[in-house]
């Protein structure tokens, strides 16, 4: 009984260790698997050589991703464009020589990892980077970029757009693109053309004057050809000065304005009684939607000159026998908002992102009416009045923006404005 008691034993210890062996050999066929032909060797060589070789392939190919991401980093050092990478955390793992000049990063050497807002205070960017996080989607993002108290004296805000890219493990990738070259171009050319319209208005005033005085001495036809020479004329002179009211707003816009209490209905009427005449002609009329008194801190011919340009726009670009609906809201005790919405053709999509844009002309669908006969509309205006419109709000501390009404279809231009200024 003791002898086959010790047999028994025997079998089943060698029965359990090549049971755990089988298991082993199992269980180290799942883990060695980064080399492709690691499972046809795992019978034939001991377990040490396989851990071994499996090492050995392991490092090699980190060797190779290493040498492979210093490329890109190499690639990605040299670039025009900048380019940070930051954690889950918010952490900057890498950025380029670029991104480190337009943010003015000093305090960083690669290899570190400090938080991005020890780094970089910016808004903007801080917010980019979170959307993408939660959206797992790209972003974009354009700001003008002012250094910390910590960079050196004499540096200047940067205009910058950036482009994310959601990664891995809760990363984000950022791209810098520098626009402050092309704000720079726009600004010269904007006061090259601002000098010309200035001195544009002497000949014009002097053509001017010499077509009033040809006109009380002549007779027609040749008085209609006068008439309409002066028409142009003064045409040309509210161009100029319109342009020269914008620069003037761009340059330094708190400068030009002078702030009041006004009451908004007020406003609005006096500018449609000023169109009133136009909107006549095409049987137009005012759907005036607003609380029974609403008042701001505003500049009275300023915030006038807007609403004749909008209310100009809705009419003319609006068939005949409608309304134009202006309606204004209170969302909450600070700010105010205000709809313009005709029943037009709306803007094409095309147009949308460049209707604030000097001297744009849209697409023909966006085109005015001549007159409530005419049934094709025509190309007129000078391209500068919603332009001078946004550069009033915005010097209001507003904001405007346009879109295409659900309801009408037409033009829908909403503002949103501070009822108090600072």
């Amino acid at each position: 009984m003791t002898f086959l008691a010790f047999i028994l034993g025997v079998a089943l210890g060698l029965a359990f260790y090549f049971w755990k062996q089988y298991e082993f050999k199992r269980q180290l066929a799942q883990m060695l698997t980064a080399s492709s032909d690691t499972a046809d060797l795992i019978p034939a060589l001991p377990s040490s050589s396989l851990v071994r070789r499996e090492m050995t392939y392991l490092n090699q190919k980190c060797q190779r991703l290493e040498q492979e991401l210093q490329t890109w980093q190499n690639l990605l050092e040299q670039a025009p464009i900048g380019y940070l990478q930051v954690d889950e955390e918010n952490q900057l793992l890498w950025c380029n020589q670029q991104a480190r000049q337009l943010l003015k990063i000093d305090r960083w050497q690669p290899g570190q990892i400090r938080l991005l807002l020890e780094l970089v205070r910016s808004y903007e960017l801080d917010q980019l980077i979170e959307q993408t996080r939660s959206t797992q989607k790209p972003q974009s993002q354009e700001w003008v970029y002012y250094p910390t108290y910590y960079a050196s004296e004499g540096e200047k805000s940067i205009a910058l757009k950036a482009l994310s890219h959601p990664l891995d493990r809760g990363q984000v990738g950022v791209f810098l693109d520098n626009r402050q070259p092309l704000v720079e171009l726009m600004r010269s050319r904007d006061r090259a053309f601002s000098d010309l319209t200035h001195e544009l208005r002497t000949p014009l005033t002097s053509i001017s004057l010499v077509a009033e005085a040809l006109e009380k001495r002549l007779s027609y036809p040749e008085r209609r050809w006068v008439e309409q020479m002066l028409k142009e004329t003064k045409r040309l002179m509210t161009l100029i000065q319109e342009w020269l009211d914008l620069s003037q707003l761009q340059e330094n816009p708190n400068s030009h304005l002078s702030y009041e209490s006004v009451e908004l209905q007020e406003i609005v009427f006096a500018a449609w009684q000023s169109l009133m005449p136009l909107a006549e002609q095409r049987n137009i009329t005012l759907d005036y939607r607003a609380p029974d008194s609403v008042s701001l801190q505003a500049d009275r011919a300023r915030l006038t000159q807007v609403f004749l340009n909008l209310l100009d726009n809705a009419i003319k670009h609006s068939p005949v026998d409608n309304s134009i609906r202006v309606e204004i809201e209170t969302p909450d005790a600070n700010t105010v908002q205000i709809n313009v919405i005709d029943a037009g053709s709306g803007f094409n999509a095309s147009d949308l992102p460049h209707v604030f844009e000097r001297l744009y002309r849209g697409d023909a669908s966006r085109a005015r009416y001549a007159s409530a006969t005419e049934t094709l509309p025509i190309r007129s205006g000078s391209g500068l009045g919603l332009a001078i419109a946004q550069q009033i709000i915005k010097a209001h501390g507003g904001a405007i923006v346009a879109k295409n009404h659900p309801e009408t279809g037409g033009a829908w231009l909403k503002i949103e404005m501070p009822k108090h200024q600072n």
